[in-house]
This record gives C-alpha cells, sequence and structure tokens, in this order.
C-alpha cells in the first residue's frame, strides 16, 4: 500500500543545480581563487553529492601535489567558501531565482488530501532546504512533511542510503510503502538501496545519467497523479 512520498529536493523539487554553480563561482571571485566552473564542469561534479565534496575534489584535482599538513587550513577554506556560497543561493532563492518544477505542488496537495504523508531525503544543507520550502510553500512549510532527512542529520552522502534509511525510520514506516522522487543516479542508488521504488524526473544537468532500475522516468510531474502512482507501485 502506498502511504508516503518521499522528494529528493535540488534538480527534483526545483531546477536549482544553475543557481548553486553561479554560487559557487560568487564563492570563489569573493576568496580571490582563480577557479570558474563552466556548466560541462559543473555537470561532471554532480557525479559527487555534496558541495563541501566538489570543491574538494577539485582542489585534489588542480593540486594534485596537496600535502596532509595542509589539511586543516584546507578545510577551513572550504567551510568558508560553502558559508559564502551558501548564503548566495539563499539571497537567490529568496529573490525568486529558483521555483519549482512543473506539478510538484500540485502532486503534494493531492497526496495530502488522500492522507499521504510527505517527507524530503536530501544531501543539501538544512538553510537550503528552508530557502527553496519557504519560498515555495510559506512559512509553515515545515509541517507539510513527516520528516526531513538532509547532510546535518545524514551525512554520508548519496548514493549511500542513509538519508532513505533514517527518514523511514523517522516516519516509522517500511520501504514498500513508499515512492521515492530522484533526478539522478546517485538518488537513485540511493533510494533503490534502501529498497524504494524510484521515479526519476531528469534535467538538463542528468539527462545523461544512467536509470536503470527506476520505478519511471518521466519528463516532470505534471502528467503524475496519485492514481497513476499508486497503479504504478502495486505492479
Amino acid at each position: 500500500m502506498l502511504n508516503a512520498l518521499i522528494f529528493d529536493v535540488d534538480g527534483t523539487l526545483a531546477d536549482t543545480e544553475s543557481v548553486h554553480l553561479e554560487a559557487f563561482n560568487h564563492a570563489f571571485r569573493q576568496e580571490g581563487l582563480d577557479w570558474h566552473w563552466s556548466t560541462e564542469q559543473y555537470t561532471q561534479l554532480l557525479d559527487i553529492s555534496g558541495g563541501k565534496e566538489r570543491m574538494l575534489h577539485h582542489w585534489r584535482t588542480v593540486d594534485p601535489d596537496m600535502k596532509e599538513v595542509d589539511a586543516g587550513a584546507l578545510t577551513d577554506t572550504i567551510n568558508r567558501l560553502h558559508e559564502i556560497k551558501t548564503a548566495y543561493y539563499e539571497n537567490a532563492v529568496n529573490s525568486g531565482a529558483v521555483t519549482l518544477r512543473p506539478g510538484v505542488l500540485a502532486l503534494m496537495s493531492e497526496a495530502r488530501a488522500q492522507g499521504l504523508q510527505l517527507a524530503i531525503a536530501t544531501t543539501t544543507s538544512p538553510v537550503n532546504i528552508a530557502a527553496l520550502m519557504r519560498s515555495a510553500i510559506g512559512l509553515d512549510w515545515r509541517s507539510h512533511f513527516l520528516a526531513v532527512g538532509d547532510a546535518s542529520n545524514a551525512p554520508i552522502k548519496k548514493p549511500n542510503p542513509q538519508v532513505y534509511m533514517k527518514v523511514l525510520a523517522d516516519m516509522g514506516m517500511r520501504a514498500a510503502d513508499c515512492v521515492a522522487f530522484e533526478d539522478s543516479s546517485n538518488g537513485l542508488r540511493a533510494a533503490t538501496a534502501a529498497g524504494l521504488d524510484t521515479v526519476i524526473t531528469p534535467n538538463s544537468f542528468t539527462a545523461h545519467h544512467d536509470f536503470k532500475g527506476a520505478l519511471r522516468v518521466v519528463p516532470d510531474l505534471s502528467q503524475v497523479n496519485v492514481a497513476r502512482l499508486r497503479e504504478w507501485h502495486n505492479r
């Protein structure tokens, strides 16, 4: 029986990645780094879950001789870059630069009206989630979700299933009674490893990913409703 819908955030609920890319490049400029990620570079870096992890990977790529003795200073710099990036992203979202993808709000509203629970399972930070959800749903956005798993309470990033396992535990539900929504292969691997049927809505950054094993791959959620999800889920 279908009892809950679990949503990834970046790329799934909203096309956020282009704004995240702007925010990263802003942070690099602010800190005087000569880094600038192109869309092509960022698309490849999205194979690595987590903003700090992406920056660290890039740093080790451009400076392979970096010594472990510098690890403390490196961590401080990564943290500072991430703070600048997050602030820029939050301001952009608050100014209306990001909106939910087609069909998202309608499906959430229909699901709640039919007694289904909603949850979030993402590798992004609580600040990023709150900025997007406040803008899209309102100040009471948290009351719409039975559970929220994020980088603060499930730090092992996708494709590890930790965040999904936490959300399922927090909801007190079986994976067999839920459907997850993702946009990337890492997200799909995390959700399916937790035992979840997963609907994929690709975007321009993830359209080339391998989605083998997905319950369905659809352009967006505009043609997806609860009845259709129940049909897919019960097959």
